[in-house]
């Protein structure tokens, strides 16, 4: 069987566009997953981003002696969980009272600094971070430390488990 000129060409054609229709998809697969891995680091980078923006914000309200601005770091919530040198304490408010009982004036409170060892995303909704802190105070420097869990609530991160020693 002869193919005349005309299907020959179609024939031709049909592969081309199909030739062509396979390297178009590669490029348009090649660039939407250079767009999302570019896209999920961006969106990785601005949540650490955020979560050092409100650690450092807790430091800097601890070294002006206001435990109630150092607190807004944590999660508002019954559920909130301290672990420190007492045990387990529950509760954002029995937290802060720990705080306040445990470090009555600014002379106790000295001035805290954070030595961040690692932030680590473990999903769309939590982070790990490990760290130091170190009181330099007047009675005397203490130091520890820390591992906490974050957590994306309504759109904010906040501390849900505080282990510090």
């Amino acid at each position: 069987m002869k193919i005349s000129g005309r299907k020959k060409c179609t024939l031709a054609i049909c592969r081309l566009i199909k030739n062509l229709n396979t390297i178009t998809m590669k490029k348009i697969i090649l660039l939407a997953c250079i767009f999302f891995s570019t896209y999920a680091t961006h969106a990785q980078s601005k949540d650490e981003t955020t979560i050092r923006s409100i650690l450092n914000t807790q430091m800097n309200a601890w070294n002006r002696g206001d435990l109630e601005k150092f607190m807004e770091g944590y999660w508002r919530s019954d559920s909130l969980m301290f672990i420190g040198k007492s045990g387990v304490t529950y509760g954002w408010q029995n937290t802060l009272n720990n705080y306040k009982k445990g470090y009555p004036d600014t002379a106790a409170m000295g001035k805290l600094k954070f030595d961040i060892l690692e932030v680590k995303r473990l999903s769309v909704l939590y982070f790990s971070v490990v760290g130091k802190w170190h009181l330099t105070r007047s009675i005397g420097d203490v130091g520890g430390h820390f591992t906490l869990l974050f957590k994306r609530i309504k759109n904010q991160w906040v501390v849900v488990s505080d282990h510090s020693s």
